[in-house]
C-alpha cells in the first residue's frame, strides 16, 4: 500500500467511523456492517496518480433459488443507484453484492462520508427489499 492510499484510506475510516465501528484488517482494508450488510473498503492505485476505493457490500446471499432474485436486482439496477449489482447463483442459492469504484483522492471526511453513506444505505435497502416476502 502507497502513502497515498493509506492516507486515502485514513480519510475513509474516520468518515465512516461517523457512523459504523470500523475494523482495519491485516491487510489495511477497512471492514464494517451497514444495518446487515458486511462491507469492505479497499484503496488501490489503478495507475500513477489515479487513486480509487473500491467498495464491496454483501447484499444478501443464500436467497432462494425458486425466487425471482436475479430479475428483482436487474430491476433495481436500472435505477441509478451507486455502484454495480451483482448476482451469483451458488449451491445454497442466490448471493447478491454491491461494487462501487471511485476516485477518493484529495476527498475530505465530510464529502467521504456522505458518499460511503449512499452506497451502503442503497445497499441496505436492497437488502431489506430482497429478504422481504414479494407483495
Amino acid at each position: 500500500m502507497t502513502t497515498d492510499t493509506a492516507g486515502m484510506l485514513d480519510t475513509a475510516k474516520e468518515a465512516l467511523e461517523r457512523f459504523h465501528e470500523v475494523r482495519v484488517d491485516d491487510d489495511g482494508a477497512l471492514s464494517f456492517l451497514h444495518s446487515e450488510v458486511p462491507c469492505a473498503l479497499l484503496g488501490l492505485e489503478l495507475s500513477e496518480g489515479l487513486l480509487v476505493l473500491s467498495l464491496t457490500c454483501v447484499v444478501a446471499w443464500d436467497l432462494p433459488e425458486d425466487s425471482d432474485v436475479p430479475l428483482r436486482v436487474a430491476e433495481r439496477a436500472g435505477q441509478g443507484l451507486f455502484g454495480t449489482l451483482g448476482v451469483v447463483r451458488t449451491e445454497r442459492g442466490w448471493d447478491v453484492t454491491l461494487r462501487y469504484v471511485f476516485p477518493a483522492a484529495g476527498l475530505a471526511v465530510e464529502p467521504m462520508g456522505t458518499l460511503l453513506m449512499l452506497v451502503v444505505s442503497n445497499a441496505s435497502q436492497l437488502r431489506t427489499d430482497l429478504t422481504s416476502p414479494s407483495t
